[in-house]
């Protein structure tokens, strides 16, 4: 895996902080259909990778604070799961329009890493079982391939079964 390869324009404030970190990732550019409402299931497509390695960001609202989870596009955040790993009772889905503003990203295009301010992570503990996962690497289009170590580590996440399949 390269150290960046931001070449063409390709550098995001998640790529950025990867390469500060000296973490090595691979840049997986691919063709974004405008029309595509389900993001992560066409970066595997397009990427011709698993669905169980390209993991989704989704950001919720975890006893009334913002939290992000990462979860395989497989399957489906379990959000009483998710606040429990938080040691919270609840959550549900933020506003898009909340989740952009706060993250600096686009819905589609969330990366957990370079948000403009850093909130509470819980990665599903799926992402352990493989050498590399992929996630979105900060617009529609682009995802980064890294090792989950690096992932967890950089956003300070906690691992747990937080997703559910169907």
């Amino acid at each position: 895996m390269s150290k960046s390869r931001n070449k063409g324009g390709q550098g995001t404030p998640a790529t950025v902080a990867l390469a500060q970190a000296g973490i090595g990732f691979t840049l997986h550019p691919y063709e974004h259909d405008a029309a595509s409402q389900t993001y992560g299931e066409e970066a595997a497509d397009a990427l011709g990778v698993p669905y169980e390695r390209i993991f989704k960001t989704l950001v919720a609202e975890v006893e009334g604070a913002l939290a992000v989870a990462v979860v395989p596009v497989a399957g489906k955040l379990d959000l009483k799961a998710f606040a429990a790993a938080l040691g919270g009772k609840r959550a549900a889905m933020a506003e898009a329009a909340k989740v952009e503003r706060v993250t600096g990203y686009v819905v589609g295009g969330i990366s957990p890493l370079g948000q403009r301010r850093r909130l509470p992570t819980v990665v599903d503990d799926s992402a352990l079982e493989f050498d590399t996962i992929y996630f979105s690497a900060g617009r529609r289009g682009l995802q980064i391939e890294t090792a989950p170590a690096g992932l967890v580590r950089l956003t300070q996440a906690v691992t747990a079964p937080i997703g559910k399949t169907g």
